[in-house]
């Protein structure tokens, strides 16, 4: 009974914030982006804090040093819908985000995500997306912005790694920016199913970059995925 208590106090908490701090992105939309990306941080510092006082969820992050100086195309594994929160305060770059374009259509969450130009995709058109995946990204890539894709498309329970769509690893190739990849264990504690989550310390690691320079799209996304199963396997 208690932690169905704390469970519904932390979504109370984080739908209560949302509104707020989705109108004042979308305010902020014809400033420049560092001050809308700068209000979605602080909101995703806020959801973190709640989230650790009403439920004890806490992160650590291992290899921040890897992270290149350059903007990068972050490949990693998802687990749960902490990452799409965390991510954004764990790196230090200016990020934008592959998503489902159907999340546009949330009421003051998706309107902000169109407020801060993520990239969204119809996962059904392949080759569009794709070649919008690449033209965007590469234009978001020169701007300074790194990207994160989670390349299985849909959270995979722990233990579990799935197939990795090509798309970023080719942005990479195209724009020969360099690839993050980065293992998070997120469902130990957050389950891609039911409602029940666990106190605990959700551990990211983040991988040594991949060269994309000189090499095709499979083998960077090879490489990436390789590194991400190594590192899930070794979280204790």
């Amino acid at each position: 009974m208690f932690d169905g208590l704390r469970f519904v106090l932390f979504h109370i908490g984080v739908a209560l914030m949302t509104p707020f701090f989705a109108l004042l992105v979308l305010a902020l939309w014809f400033m420049p982006y560092g001050l809308r990306e700068d209000v979605a941080r602080l909101w995703c510092c806020c959801v973190l804090f709640w989230l650790w006082l009403t439920l004890g969820i806490r992160h650590r992050v291992i290899g921040l040093e890897n992270l290149p100086k350059t903007p990068a195309v972050i490949l990693s594994n998802h687990q749960s819908a902490w990452e799409t929160v965390a991510f954004r305060t764990i790196f230090p770059q200016r990020l934008s985000w592959v998503i489902k374009r159907s999340l546009f259509r949330i009421p003051f969450y998706g309107w902000a995500l169109r407020a801060l130009e993520e990239i969204g995709i119809d996962r059904k058109a392949n080759r569009r997306a794709l070649k919008m995946v690449e033209k965007q990204g590469k234009a978001h890539l020169a701007q300074g912005r790194s990207l994160v894709l989670f390349p299985e498309g849909v959270r995979n329970p722990v233990g579990e790694l799935g197939r990795f769509a090509g798309g970023g690893a080719r942005l990479a190739c195209a724009a020969d920016a360099p690839v993050v990849p980065v293992a998070v264990d997120s469902g130990r504690f957050w389950p891609v199913k039911g409602w029940r989550k666990q106190a605990g310390t959700i551990t990211v690691r983040i991988g040594p970059p991949v060269d994309s320079r000189g090499r095709h799209s499979e083998e960077v996304n090879q490489l990436a995925r390789n590194w991400i199963a190594q590192a899930i396997d070794g979280v204790p």
